[in-house]
Formats: structure tokens, C-alpha cells, sequence
């Protein structure tokens, strides 16, 4: 999940032309984007094992097994044939998961009947205890990252000059004429890809200033130590169930930008791209007529 700081300017009388080869991201970004991928990764296969505890999300303070979820993951037996099946219901809707979710089987080909299965999953054997142990020491990296990126690009002009939206780029015509642009798979090239567009400021702000921040408050609204010291964060959404739900949510909705940004990494060129991100070097596309 990038979010990079462009070099370059393309208002100058001298900028780069279709392509001539970049400076695109500063050492600083390629390695936050870098351990931050990996610390998402990890705690979300850890999150997905301590759910796995209690596969079930509720609103307000509490719950348990015998309240009504409006998420939950599980098997049911069929009466009739006494067959099991794995199932995700949300609200009253139930979907048959059998294989995936619920009831799936291990490497070893034995049925397993957890909500997720072991390879989405750390560790892959059933262990609260170690789950929480990888999840809340990779919370402090994400934590810590989170902070020192944020302050970092304030220092050096980031967030003002490539994240922060323009009263022209909130026009909703000029949105629409974004949306549109992306749907028909047509990239900016020369030195006008070095700058975000609207649908990439709001992306990025969202996930810097919304998704990740929610994450890591939610973490700390779960925590009964909390109480202790800062209830007020539990009593802001509502109980620790609420909060619970609310940190899923906000795990899947990274998922979901973790997604779209891979889809368009691969449209927009994967090699130029991931070498971006890995030398900090990008080759801008060639304009048309180039």
C-alpha cells in the first residue's frame, strides 16, 4: 500500500518529457511502504486466528454465544442427511461456504471446522496465545510507522503538496471526469504522471488518515487495560463489541484498497512500478505521439 512523494515538478519550464527516467520516491517512502506491507500482512493472518476464537461480531458492549451477531462464521448439520457444512451469514442473509469458510480441510486432508482456514491464518494451527503475540507486536510497528511517516511528510512538504485535495479537485464534476478516466483505463503519461490525481489523493488520505488511525484506536478500544486508564475511547464507539466490528470492517476495507491498488499497479506497468518502489527510480509513459 504506497504512497509516494513525486520529485518533480511538472510546472517547471524544464520538466521531464514521456519516457525519461525519474527520481520518483524518497528512500523514507519505499521503506515505510515496504515494512508496512508486511506488518499489514501479519497482523491481519494473526487477526484472522484470533477471530477464529470467536467467529462472531456483535454491536454495543457485549457478547456472546447465546446474543444475536450480525456476523458470524460457523458449521451447521444437516438433519435430514447429517452432512456439515461451513456457512457466513450476515444479518439473516447465510451463504454456504463449505471448503473456504467454516469447514474446510488442512493440508493434511482432515476437516477443520474454524472459521478461516490455515492458509490464511498465523500460525496455521490453532493457537490464540501465539496469534496475539504476533498481532500486538506488529501493532507497535504499525503504530510507530504510522506516527513517524505522518510527522515526516509534514516535515518535508508531502501531505501539503501531494495528499491535500484542492476545492477544484472536490468538484464533483471534476470527480466524475476522474472515475470516468480510470474506467476507461486511460493513465496519465509524461511528467503529468508524477502527480496524483483526485481519486489517488482521496485514496491515500483515506487510508492515512481514516483507515489506519481507525485500526490501531479500535486495537486499543478492545483492550480491557484500556478502561483502565482512557475508557472514554471503548465509551466512543459505543462497547468493546462495537469496536471489534468496527475494526473488522476497517481490516477488510484495506483489504479492498490493498486490491485495487494491485490491479492498477499491474494496468499501469508492474515492472516500472514495483521498481519505483524498490529503487525509487520510475520511467514516466510516453505521451502521445512519442
Amino acid at each position: 500500500m504506497s504512497v509516494g512523494q513525486p520529485e518533480c515538478d511538472s510546472a517547471a519550464p524544464d520538466r521531464p518529457r514521456g519516457g525519461a527516467l525519474v527520481r520518483r520516491h524518497r528512500l523514507s517512502t519505499r521503506v515505510w511502504h515496504w515494512v508496512n506491507a508486511v506488518t499489514l500482512l501479519v497482523m491481519l493472518m494473526s487477526g484472522l486466528m484470533i477471530f477464529n476464537a470467536h467467529p462472531r461480531l456483535y454491536w454495543g458492549e457485549y457478547g456472546a454465544n447465546f446474543d444475536e451477531p450480525w456476523l458470524k462464521i460457523g458449521t451447521l448439520r444437516n438433519t435430514r442427511t447429517g452432512e456439515d457444512s461451513g456457512f457466513l451469514q450476515v444479518g439473516s442473509r447465510r451463504f454456504d461456504t463449505t471448503g473456504v469458510l467454516g469447514l474446510w480441510k488442512d493440508a493434511e486432508g482432515r476437516e477443520r471446522r474454524h472459521a478461516f482456514p490455515y492458509w490464511a491464518t498465523i500460525p496455521s494451527q490453532y493457537s490464540l496465545s501465539v496469534a496475539r503475540i504476533w498481532h500486538l507486536a506488529f501493532a507497535w510497528v504499525l503504530a510507530l510507522g504510522l506516527l513517524f511517516h505522518l510527522l515526516w511528510s509534514l516535515i518535508n512538504g508531502h501531505l501539503r503538496r501531494d495528499i491535500h485535495v484542492t476545492r477544484a479537485e472536490w468538484n464533483p464534476r471534476h470527480l466524475w471526469h476522474e472515475i470516468w478516466r480510470h474506467a476507461r483505463l486511460r493513465f496519465p503519461t509524461g511528467a503529468a504522471a508524477l502527480r496524483y490525481n483526485s481519486l489517488q489523493k482521496l485514496s491515500y488520505a483515506g487510508v492515512l488518515f481514516i483507515l489506519l488511525p481507525l485500526m490501531i484506536v479500535t486495537g486499543l478500544a478492545m483492550s480491557p487495560a484500556t478502561d483502565a486508564w482512557a475508557p472514554i475511547v471503548t465509551e466512543a464507539f459505543g462497547g468493546r463489541q462495537s469496536a471489534r466490528s468496527v475494526h473488522f470492517i476497517a481490516a477488510f476495507l484495506l483489504i479492498a484498497f490493498f486490491l485495487v491498488h494491485i490491479v492498477m499497479v499491474v494496468l499501469a506497468g508492474p515492472f516500472n512500478e514495483v521498481r519505483a518502489m524498490i529503487s525509487g527510480n520510475y520511467r514516466l509513459p510516453k505521451e502521445k505521439g512519442e
